[in-house]
C-alpha cells in the first residue's frame, strides 16, 4: 500500500500525472461512448416500487440508478417535516444485490452528514459488493430543516464548499492510494486507511452543483460533474467548468458532464399531465427526442430522468419503456 501526505490546498496532480490521466480517461469512456440515460429514484417511493424500477432500468440497459441523500422532505421555511424518505446509501447497497449491470450512485451525498474517511470506506465496500459499479456523488450539503432537526451544523456557503474540497481530496487519496495523512481547515487525518480497496481502479467521483465555487471543486477532483439546468444554462456552466479546469492544469475533457430533468411523454403536444417546470421535458416522443438532442448539443454525456413518487408505478415503468425503445436510439446515432 502506498502512502501519501497532503495539505488542504494541494491539487491532485503530481509525479504520477501521466498514470492519473490514463485512469481518468478510462473512467470517462464509460460515459462518452454515447449519451447515457439514467434514473434518479425518488426516496419517497416505497421500497418494493423502487426495487421494481431499479430492476426494470437494469434490464433495459440504462447507465445508472441514483438516489438523492435526504432524511425528510424539504420545507421552504426550514422547519422540520415528516414524510416517507428512504436513506440513500442503504438503498443503493440493497439494490446492488438485485441488479447486475447498472451503475449505482448517490445524487448527491451531503458532505455535512458524514466524515469523508467514512464515506470512502462506504464507497469502497459497496464497490466490492456490486462488482465495481459505484459512482460516488457528493456535494456541499444544503437542506436546512434536516440540519436543524438532527443538530448537524450547516456552515455558511464559503466554508461549506471549502470543506467539500477537502473532503474530495481525502476521498481521492483513500480510494486511489488506500491511505492518507491530511491537514486542512476542516479535516485532519493521520495514517487513515481504506481497505478493502474499490474494484474500480479509479472509482468515479461525481461532484454535484452549479454554484461557481462548487464548480471549482469539480474542476479539481470530479470524474463527473452534475447540474440540473436547461440546455442554454448548461452550455454556459460547461464553459465555466472548462475555464476552471484550465486554471488548475486539468484537461476539461476528462470530466463527464451530466444533467437531467423530469420527463413526461404525451400523446399530442396539447396534452400535458400537469403544469411543467420550465426545466421539465414534456411532449410527444418526437418533441422529447428533440429536447434531449438539445442537451446533447449542450455538452451532456448523461441525462438523468427524475423519478417522482407521486407518479403511479406502472406509469413510470411505461415511461422507461418508451424512453428505452423510442428515444434512446436517437441519442446514440
Amino acid at each position: 500500500m502506498s502512502h501519501r501526505s497532503r495539505t488542504g490546498g494541494d491539487p491532485p496532480i503530481g509525479a504520477d500525472s501521466t498514470r492519473l490521466r490514463v485512469c481518468e480517461r478510462a473512467t470517462l469512456s464509460a460515459w462518452r461512448s454515447s449519451v447515457k440515460l439514467s434514473l434518479c429514484l425518488d426516496p419517497g417511493r416505497q421500497w418494493s416500487d423502487a426495487l421494481t424500477l431499479a430492476r426494470h432500468v437494469d434490464a433495459a440497459g440504462w447507465h445508472a440508478i441514483y438516489q438523492c441523500d435526504h432524511f425528510m422532505p424539504h420545507r421552504p421555511d426550514g422547519s422540520p417535516s415528516g414524510g416517507h424518505v428512504t436513506e440513500c446509501w442503504t438503498t443503493l447497497s440493497a439494490l446492488a444485490g438485485f441488479t447486475s449491470r447498472v451503475r449505482l450512485g448517490s445524487l448527491v451525498l451531503g458532505n455535512t452528514y458524514r466524515h469523508p474517511a467514512v464515506v470512502a470506506s462506504m464507497a469502497a465496500t459497496l464497490d466490492q459488493i456490486s462488482s465495481g459499479r459505484v459512482v460516488l456523488g457528493i456535494g456541499a450539503g444544503w437542506q436546512p430543516n434536516e440540519h436543524v432537526a438532527y443538530g448537524i451544523d450547516l456552515p455558511d456557503p464559503g466554508p461549506r464548499i471549502a470543506a467539500l474540497g477537502e473532503a474530495c481530496a481525502i476521498l481521492r487519496m483513500l480510494l486511489d492510494e488506500g491511505s492518507c495523512t491530511f491537514s486542512g481547515d476542516t479535516y485532519r487525518l493521520h495514517d487513515a486507511t481504506c481497505e478493502p480497496a474499490p474494484v474500480q481502479e479509479r472509482l468515479p467521483i461525481l461532484v454535484g452543483g452549479g454554484e461557481l465555487r462548487t464548480m471549482k471543486v469539480a474542476a479539481r477532483y470530479a470524474d463527473v460533474w452534475h447540474c440540473w439546468a436547461d440546455p442554454s444554462a448548461f452550455v454556459a456552466k460547461n464553459a465555466v467548468l472548462d475555464r476552471h479546469c484550465e486554471s488548475v492544469g486539468r484537461e476539461p475533457d476528462v470530466i463527464a458532464r451530466a444533467t437531467g430533468a423530469s420527463v413526461a411523454i404525451t400523446l399530442n403536444s396539447a396534452h400535458q399531465p400537469r403544469e411543467p417546470d420550465e426545466r421539465d421535458v414534456v411532449g410527444t416522443i418526437a418533441q422529447v427526442v428533440e429536447r434531449l438532442l438539445e442537451f446533447r448539443a449542450a455538452g451532456a454525456d448523461e441525462f438523468i430522468v427524475r423519478d417522482e413518487a407521486s407518479a403511479p408505478l406502472n406509469s413510470t415503468l411505461g415511461l422507461i419503456d418508451d424512453l428505452t425503445h423510442n428515444v434512446l436510439p436517437a441519442l446514440t446515432t
